[in-house]
């Protein structure tokens, strides 16, 4: 599949919440407020914070077969069938390649380093798609490959759509699709914002 084919499979379900599909898989990101979503063969959750890890939404979408990937303080609120990750593992889960990367503020204490906390880079389709988590601009996106990337441009508990810019630069991906507005911050302009300054850099979809 080509990068605008994987792009026409993924739905913004909301926040920092996806659902992807490839190579036959149904993979789902830190769902919070879902009210339709197909079941799951794998949800990410990048940490535990209340937005991101909600029992009550992963409850909807698992079934008995759905492998969850995340980390310790999240796996502590899920039950099922949980592989815990750190930053810099790589594992095969639900028969998708995951691996975990590093999410942390910089500048403000709400996501520190030293939670361990999580984005992901998959692999659907032969195409690589980062789901940023919850961060800053941080030194470790310099040698992150990836084709899609899912990027926060909300600012105050997230990188700003400005930042957002610094960071797709760095990364330096094919699309980039604009995420963590307009549920607990940010709203539609963050998003329209960041697309505007991205427009001789490279391509930004926004999902509706």
């Amino acid at each position: 599949m080509s990068i605008d084919d994987v792009i026409r499979e993924i739905k913004w379900l909301g926040h920092d919440g996806f659902l992807i599909k490839g190579d036959g898989k149904v993979i789902v990101t830190d769902p919070f407020q879902v009210k339709e979503c197909e079941p799951a063969d794998l949800i990410l959750i990048s940490h535990e914070h209340y937005d991101h890890c909600s029992p009550e939404d992963v409850k909807k979408i698992r079934k008995d077969s759905t492998v969850i990937v995340t980390e310790a303080d999240s796996a502590a609120k899920l039950s099922g069938n949980i592989q815990v990750v750190q930053p810099g593992d790589k594992v095969n889960a639900a028969g998708v390649s995951v691996e975990a990367v590093p999410a942390y503020n910089t500048n403000k204490a709400f996501h520190p380093k030293a939670n361990g906390w999580l984005g992901f880079v998959i692999t659907v389709s032969g195409v690589r798609v980062y789901h940023a988590g919850d961060t800053d601009v941080i030194p470790e996106m310099d040698s992150l490959q990836a084709d899609i990337a899912l990027l926060p441009v909300s600012g105050t508990y997230v990188m700003t759509a400005q930042e957002a810019v610094e960071a797709a630069k760095m990364i330096k991906p094919k699309v980039v699709i604009p995420m963590h507005y307009g549920a607990i911050v940010g709203n539609a302009n963050d998003a329209k914002h960041f697309k505007e300054a991205m427009e001789q850099i490279c391509e930004v979809v926004v999902l509706g």
